[in-house]
């Protein structure tokens, strides 16, 4: 692990070896005003939404009050640019913390942990550490290089795009930390249990075999010397990157989640989602696991139908099988894994997402 920079302007002091840089040199004190300044215009917007999103949609377009078509205008005037603030603020602070957790840094991390204490901190790792699709077999690849066990694997495999820093922004922001507390929470434990059940079942065999052909051994990492100066700008790049990419599902799942708020009767989305009715779990996790959509595009949908008198653990475990277990992840995965190991990977998971909800929905 690299030392830390010290918190400072980060310049080189005259006379050393090294050269002082301008891209090196933090100027803590204007970073400080500026940023004050702006969290302090973000919080001033971020908490006036609600009035301006009534404004805009009863006076400025005149829509008639109460209406179905009131309803679902102001939920989307109001959701979309609550949910953007979020993500752009969260995902900033989040991006600097990732710089200390690269991909290279989390594999060498677990290497050689034993299962249990393994799966527990390949979990909590999932969190903090940039994961998406496309990076599943590189990262498959390179933990069976470092010879971490496989049940290890596949907890962090599970966490890091169901517990993803995206889905708690949003579950938080549109939903409240209690909701996100139990997401994370959750989450964990599923990714945990289901990554220890899978490493107690001893199917390494089950993977590919030039997989199994890889010996394992001390992975190449090749550690950078990061500055201040360059994990703020990873800061930077993460909004850019993020935000850039996945407000389009924002957007589109917020107008979802508006269609829900405002035309669909309460009666019918409890019926369907209600704790009454019985298969309502299964049937969530079972039209979830074949869906593809991020946290982005999923939350607002979530919130939409909580709204309409769904229950929390249908909901939820919807949620779940469409984040942890998406269908171009699995595609992915086939790369490296036979398709009984993925069976069993799908089947794991989702029995651990539907214990959680008909939990959720017997005791909340």
């Amino acid at each position: 692990m690299e030392p830390l920079q010290p918190i400072g302007c980060g310049c080189t002091k005259p006379g050393t070896d090294q050269e002082s840089t301008s891209s090196n040199c933090i100027p803590w004190a204007k970073i400080g005003v500026v940023g004050t300044l702006g969290l302090g215009l973000w919080f001033g917007v971020y908490t006036n939404l609600q009035s301006f999103a009534t404004f805009l949609t009863y006076s400025l377009l005149g829509i008639a009050r109460p209406s179905q078509l009131g309803d679902a205008v102001q939920f989307f005037v109001y959701d979309t640019p609550k949910v953007l603030l979020l993500l752009t603020l969260i995902v900033f602070v989040v991006g600097v913390i990732r710089s200390f957790f690269t991909q290279e840094r989390t594999r060498r991390y677990l290497a050689g942990k034993r299962e249990t204490a393994g799966n527990v901190m390949a979990a909590l790792l999932g969190i903090v550490t940039p994961f998406c699709s496309c990076s599943a077999v590189p990262l498959f690849l390179g933990f069976v290089q470092a010879g971490v066990p496989l049940g290890v694997t596949f907890s962090f495999l599970i966490a890091a795009p169901m517990v993803n820093e995206i889905a708690l922004i949003l579950l938080y922001g549109l939903l409240g930390w209690k909701v996100a507390a139990l997401y994370l929470g959750t989450g964990l434990l599923i990714a945990i249990v289901a990554g220890w059940v899978i490493g107690r079942l001893k199917l390494e065999s089950w993977t590919e075999d030039w997989v199994q052909e890889m010996r394992a051994g001390e992975a190449i990492v090749f550690e950078q010397q990061l500055t201040w100066a360059d994990r703020l700008e990873q800061g930077k790049e993460a909004v850019r990157d993020i935000v850039g990419k996945v407000w389009v599902y924002v957007v589109a799942g917020i107008a979802v989640g508006a269609l829900i708020h405002g035309y669909v009767p309460e009666d019918f989305m409890a019926g369907i989602m209600g704790k009454d009715a019985w298969w309502s779990v299964p049937a969530a996790v079972a039209v979830g696991i074949p869906m593809y959509s991020n946290a982005a595009g999923i939350v607002p949908v979530v919130e939409a139908l909580l709204g309409k008198g769904a229950a929390l653990g249908t909901v939820l475990a919807f949620m779940m099988s469409v984040i942890a277990l998406s269908l171009p992840e699995m595609i992915i995965l086939r790369k490296v894994l036979k398709l009984k190991l993925i069976a069993v990977f799908i089947l794991v998971v989702g029995s651990g997402i539907v214990g959680i909800g008909y939990l959720f929905n017997m005791i909340i």
